[in-house]
């Protein structure tokens, strides 16, 4: 099982690298089912995995000038106190057995898990459909919505925080619509906010957890090996139909996990 992780740890790189985003959604899963570390601690190194690949994954982007530093410092700050808040005050306090239903315990990992599934399926849903790309500011002057902006990078932060993810599905269209930034540059912004609230999130996680640095920095170079090889495979390969295939399988997983964590314990 564990080589089957490493292998699909590359895998979630060329899949960031291929299609720009959706792969850290595999992250937590592979942790969880083929290298058996606990749901709780699957999420934190996520966002270590998650945080050092878009890091690695951005900066080819600044040189190339599809990084936005205003935008990115604005949306990312009220995203990086709330992941940071997340790991450090609220995980801790959930209790191992939050509530009991009949004769079923629903525990702090079955918990996260299901949070994990259900963000899965969003996440799929937004690969699958068809729809029409938000439209971009063309005009050259860039525009904040600070409240919405503010709010946006909150929520964003909390879900990162609660499971591990690094939420680009929701802050590209956010970084397109509330910043006006072009499609282009909002992705490469997204890749930094993604980094510096995954990494900064992941230091809330140290005082409570014992870290297997070994694993995680193996895993890591492996995801990051990984989206090199996407980025060249991209240039030979259809992204936006990769991209569908791949939210059906993100689907299917999904409901997998909400399955097995539900009915099949």
């Amino acid at each position: 099982m564990e080589i089957l992780g490493y292998i699909a740890s590359v895998i979630i790189g060329i899949s960031l690298g291929l299609i720009g985003g959706g792969g850290s959604i595999l992250t937590v899963p592979v942790l969880v089912y083929l290298f058996g570390i606990n749901p709780v601690l699957a999420t934190a190194y996520s966002l270590f995995i998650v945080g050092s690949t878009s890091l690695v994954g951005a900066i080819p982007k600044y040189r190339h000038g599809l990084v936005n530093l205003k935008t990115a410092f604005i949306f990312g700050l009220p995203a990086i106190a709330a992941v940071f808040a997340t790991r450090n005050w609220i995980i801790p306090a959930i209790p191992k057995e939050v509530f009991t239903v009949g004769d079923f315990v629903v525990t702090k990992g079955i918990l996260m898990m299901i949070l994990f599934a259900v963000l899965m399926v969003f996440a799929s849903i937004s690969m699958i459909r068809d729809k029409k790309k938000p439209e971009e500011n063309t005009n050259g002057e860039q525009k904040f919505n600070y409240p919405l902006i503010l709010l946006e990078g909150v929520v964003v932060g909390l879900l990162t925080g609660l499971v591990g993810a690094g939420g680009g599905f929701l802050i590209i269209p956010a970084l397109v619509l509330l910043s006006k930034l072009p499609m282009k540059q909002a992705v490469g912004t997204s890749l930094l906010i993604i980094a510096a609230k995954s990494l900064i999130g992941f230091t809330g996680d140290l005082s409570h957890f014992e870290m297997d640095w070994k694993l995680l920095l193996i895993v890591t170079g492996l995801a990051i090996a990984g989206i090199f090889v996407g980025n060249w495979m991209s240039h030979k390969v259809s992204g936006d139909k990769l991209k569908k295939g791949f939210g059906w399988f993100v689907l299917v997983m999904g409901i997998y996990i909400i399955v097995k964590e539900l009915f099949l314990k």
